[in-house]
């Protein structure tokens, strides 16, 4: 049996429990049980935007008008028949909200392998690869938590950064970030205070202001309603995390001189909104993909991944400093832990620093 959380796909706090008769594997599938998984605000905006951008498809629930939330997370082969991947072998990837899930296991690599079924081949191939965790070069056993939680994240900050970088931050002096209590934001952060000459202002609600500024990668943290204490004519570039339509429009009317306007997500779920009729420059929304194909061309695949994985252990290495962690992991086993903490996360009730990593694996009875 398979144990599924299901959310509406217009209304994402209404979110039930399913559970369904598994159906045999066919030629070449693997059936994967989904260990842990990452829930982040992150997650949500995938699925505030499922229908615009495609997330619902990759786990089709198979009920109109339900949707399958897809995360990141570590997942171990127990049954396979395909002769390239062993059973209990160890993958990282994109899943569902579940407790298991069948790969088509396709163009098998020694580092991974990509999902083929029919349903995801129009879908981007990156969130179709598996990485074969004895073959990654960012894979560590003690690390799961951490990757789970940030690594597709620092991907995306990364990124922003280098494609900032690369177009001379569109002639601005000054970044400012939205939702900066959010873990793209401050990975993007992490990375911007390594440049010279550039002001990295986050931007956050006044409860957050605290765990912004104690992570010491902005150069000043603003909240919502300070914004006055940012000059008018700033020549700046506009991040955006938080979705956010009625601050954004705030933010493009006060700053006269905004360079540069990027969408990023929606951590501000309840406030998502369109970006057309705005003063200044057109916000663009940022796609990852798009980069990172850029650099490949640029750079060859072999030197992105190298400068990625550096960057990558730079930026772990702080966030995992037992003398002031950034991230503390909390752990949901069982269906009822998942559906709360879903909840939660859902409802932005959780403090910055916890990330909650969820299993519908049921805890052993003891």
């Amino acid at each position: 049996m398979t144990t599924t959380l299901l959310a509406r796909k217009d209304a994402l706090p209404t979110a039930r429990l399913r559970t369904s008769a598994d159906v045999p594997l066919a030629e070449g599938q693997v059936r994967v049980r989904i260990d842990t998984f990452a829930l982040t605000s992150n997650n949500i905006t995938h699925a505030a935007f499922g229908a615009a951008m495609s997330y619902w498809n990759f786990f089709p629930s198979g009920e109109d008008g339900w949707g399958v939330i897809p995360v990141w997370g570590f997942g171990t082969v127990v049954q396979s028949l395909n002769p390239g991947v062993a059973v209990g072998e160890r993958l990282y990837g994109y899943f569902p909200m579940a407790d298991q899930v069948v790969l088509q296991a396709d163009r098998l690599k020694p580092e991974s392998f990509v999902d083929a079924a029919p349903h995801r081949a129009e879908l981007h191939g990156v969130y179709n690869r598996y990485m074969r965790c004895s073959a990654d070069p960012i894979y560590t056993a003690d690390s799961e938590d951490v990757q789970a939680l940030l690594r597709p994240l620092f991907t995306t900050s990364w990124l922003i950064d280098d494609f900032l970088a690369e177009n001379d931050f569109f002639g601005a002096d000054t970044v400012l970030l939205s939702s900066a209590s959010s873990k793209t934001a401050y990975g993007t952060a992490f990375m911007l205070a390594q440049r010279e000459g550039i002001e990295v202002i986050g931007l956050t609600s006044p409860g957050n202001k605290l765990f912004c500024e104690s992570l010491g990668c902005y150069s000043r943290v603003v909240g919502y309603d300070e914004l006055d204490q940012i000059p008018t004519d700033a020549a700046c570039v506009y991040v955006d995390f938080a979705g956010n339509a009625a601050f954004r429009l705030e933010v493009h009317t006060r700053f006269v001189n905004l360079k540069f306007s990027s969408s990023i997500g929606g951590t501000h779920v309840e406030q998502l909104g369109g970006a057309k009729n705005l003063p200044g420059p057109k916000a663009t929304l940022f796609f990852a993909q798009a980069q990172i194909k850029k650099r490949s061309e640029d750079w060859g695949a072999a030197e992105l991944n190298r400068k990625l994985l550096e960057a990558w252990h730079e930026f772990t290495t702080q966030v995992t400093d037992p003398a002031g962690p950034w991230l503390v992991a909390d752990h949901h086993r069982g269906p009822d832990g998942v559906h709360a903490a879903y909840l939660e996360v859902l409802g932005g009730k959780s403090h910055p620093r916890v990330g909650h990593m969820l299993s519908l694996i049921k805890p052993a009875a003891t």
